[in-house]
């Protein structure tokens, strides 16, 4: 095809473009959609768009045509020249006139074959657009007239031989299922790391959208609330304060939200990858999760906070997993190492005020804030069960009546468990570790409506983080009492990490003893102090040093099934420090890998010999303001697939007893199991 290649020619020289390439198989969207992206695009900058029909030489042309496009137009673009190009006369079937692309600073070259794998490198972005075939077909025929119709399954058969050579969808940044609305494309863009700066206007916008506030009363019951807003998403979340009129008043507020509405979108990462997911677009960002929330989670105030300090956001958990990027070991898990999803709309609820805020970003505020009054008002109707709507398979909220689960099975019963606490002191005794915080689980079979599992937990276990997650066929049900890290509005940071624990008795007296033992247990205390250190440690690296302190040392407190010992580490951001960062650095929590971290991570690697997943990880939100509010993984069952499994485990120092560590486990397992009435296997 050499006669039709002609060298570009600089008609104009500057910096090199922004490459963006949108393709995908004939009559999918792309030109209708580079159309309105450009439109778009071109309120905060100059933008060229290209179209390869206009070289393709005929029908039977894909081929050739896609080798001009990669000759003349994208070779100078690439070069920061303006490309000349001859374009192909459909009319005469042959070469027409000479035309130019300008070199603007984003050029949008839009057909079948824009992303071939030789144009990969050249190219920033690749969007990869499909579409079912009858819808395709349909909407070439319509537009190109019945020319077109003659010669439609000739072109197929190109596009298919081309597409199985070059694959353009496996390495799409954004893929699209048609129809889509071009804002969103436009905001999948704003998530790419190669083009936050010159899609910085776009960001900020974003960033500045205002939340939308109605307020009702509220005094019923939000496990029924829950269900009859999201019950039928299949992705939502519900940090919720089950035990908010407990004495110790940790924490007053539940969170209810989706990622439905038009803002919601669904994020997780694996693999080295963060997927973005939102009404038929799906971005893909390669690298590091923290450096992705970093970029997702604003450093400033920009819009007032809300009340209850979320002000909509991202919301989900992280795994522990997530410790290959702060000095631990890579490993994959079965669940995604992160699953999020930004909360467009949401519900908060104060259990001290008896408040309620229906939060809202989209247009249809007052549609939204409809929705959540019809829900109050059958949440607020009498009965225990009032507006949830339980399946055959579930149980009533407070029963522990056995749930349907095949048998219990110990990762390490008590003989390999108590092993493995003898290889930990091993450890200490050679002086690679202080403490080590060792974990084990329990797998089963469990066929149950996650929701109905989970208010069985909340009702005999409550908690002031437990919460609720549901992500597709991943869900996550915790009893958490214990606040991981918290960043407010203002940068004020705050750790509770929870070290030491007794199971509680029904019997007043022998209660009071136990949470007496607790409180006066030097190994418990020493344990304790330890973490508190390695978190004021990571804390201090983000923190104006004199305002890092211990504002409660070794307190008890008291919940449905254990006592426990609490700490709590506070201070104050350093002014412009990064808030993503600072979560990082303290990752995973020390409660859960024990001091110092790096080393004690490598022995639990080598110790348990298997990812954790979700458990020993964070739950909690990234707020729209710059906060946040995390809590550790523990006391939590997560399903997926049918399979439930629960984390347990304990601190490992060298005067540790192996029967007493053994029994902690038992006692920490205890409240979930009980809940569902099954029993500590073996």
């Amino acid at each position: 095809m050499s006669e039709f290649r002609q060298q570009a020619t600089a008609e104009r020289s500057g910096p090199r473009p922004v490459l963006i390439a949108v393709d995908g198989r004939s009559g999918a969207g792309k030109t209708s959609l580079a159309l309105e992206l450009a439109s778009l695009l071109r309120q905060h900058r100059e933008v060229s768009l290209f179209h390869l029909e206009d070289v393709y030489p005929g029908w039977n042309g894909l081929a050739a045509g896609v080798d001009r496009y990669l000759q003349t137009v994208l070779t100078p673009l690439d070069q920061g020249l303006d490309a000349q190009w001859v374009s192909w006369d459909w009319a005469a079937h042959f070469d027409g006139e000479t035309r130019r692309t300008a070199a603007a600073p984003i050029v949008i070259i839009e057909g079948v074959g824009a992303a071939h794998a030789w144009a990969r490198d050249k190219l920033d972005v690749v969007i990869w657009v499909e579409a079912p075939e009858e819808l395709r077909k349909g909407r070439a025929l319509s537009r190109d007239g019945e020319t077109y119709a003659p010669f439609w399954d000739l072109w197929a058969a190109q596009e298919a031989e081309l597409l199985a050579q070059h694959q353009p969808a496996e390495s799409a940044d954004i893929l699209v299922d048609s129809p889509v609305e071009p804002a969103d494309v436009l905001l999948a863009l704003t998530a790419l790391p190669t083009l936050s700066g010159l899609l910085a206007p776009e960001r900020l916008r974003e960033r500045e959208r205002s939340v939308n506030t109605t307020t009702l009363p509220f005094q019923g019951d939000t496990l029924g609330l829950f269900s009859t807003l999201f019950g039928a998403a299949p992705r939502a979340v519900w940090l919720d304060s089950s035990d908010a009129s407990a004495a110790s008043g940790r924490n007053r507020y539940s969170l209810l939200a989706d990622d439905g509405g038009a803002s919601g979108q669904y994020a997780w990462h694996a693999d080295g990858v963060t997927r973005q997911s939102f009404r038929g677009v799906q971005v893909r960002v390669p690298g590091p999760f923290f450096q992705w929330l970093d970029r997702q989670w604003p450093q400033n105030n920009p819009a007032e906070s809300a009340s209850a300090g979320f002000n909509l956001g991202w919301v989900g958990y992280l795994g522990y997993e997530l410790k290959r990027e702060t000095g631990g070991a890579d490993l994959r898990a079965a669940t995604p190492d992160a699953s999020l999803l930004f909360a467009g709309r949401a519900v908060v609820v104060d259990h001290q005020e008896h408040l309620l805020w229906a939060l809202s970003l989209d247009r249809d505020a007052e549609q939204w804030a409809e929705q959540v009054r019809e829900a109050v008002l059958q949440a607020s109707a009498p009965g225990p069960t009032a507006g949830l709507n339980l399946p055959a398979s579930g149980n009533p909220p407070g029963s522990a009546s056995p749930i349907v689960a095949g048998p219990l099975k110990l990762r390490d019963d008590a003989a390999a468990y108590q092993r493995k606490i003898a290889s930990a002191q091993a450890e200490i005794t050679k002086g690679n570790s202080y403490e080590v915080c060792l974990t084990t689980a329990i797998d089963f079979e469990l066929d149950a409506d996650p929701l109905a599992v989970y208010s069985s937990l909340r009702s005999t276990n409550p908690a002031p983080f437990a919460s609720f997650l549901r992500f597709d066929e991943l869900s996550v049900l915790s009893t958490s009492p214990e606040r991981f890290l918290s960043i407010g509005p203002e940068g004020e940071l705050k750790a509770e990490p929870i070290k030491g624990t007794r199971r509680r008795d029904p019997d007043p007296v022998q209660d009071a003893r136990l949470r007496e033992e607790l409180a006066s247990s030097a190994k418990d205390r020493a344990e304790n102090v330890m973490i508190v250190d390695l978190m004021r440690n990571d804390l201090s690296h983000f923190s104006v040093p004199a305002s890092l302190q211990v504002s409660r040392l070794c307190a008890i407190e008291s919940y449905a099934t254990v006592h426990q010992m609490v700490s709590t580490i506070e201070a104050q951001l350093m002014p412009g420090a990064s808030r993503a960062e600072a979560v990082a650095v303290a990752f995973p929590a020390g409660s859960m890998t024990g001091a110092p971290k790096i080393s004690t991570m490598e022995i639990l690697d080598e110790l348990e010999g298997r990812p954790r997943g979700v458990y020993s990880g964070a739950i909690g939100y990234f707020s729209r303001d710059g906060g946040c509010d995390l809590s550790v993984v523990i006391r939590t069952l997560v399903l997926n697939g049918g399979q439930a499994s629960l984390g347990v485990g304990g601190a490992i120092t060298a005067d540790s007893d192996p029967a007493a560590e053994w029994d902690e486990v038992r006692a920490k397992a205890f409240g979930v199991l009980n809940a569902l009435g099954l029993e500590f296997p073996g």
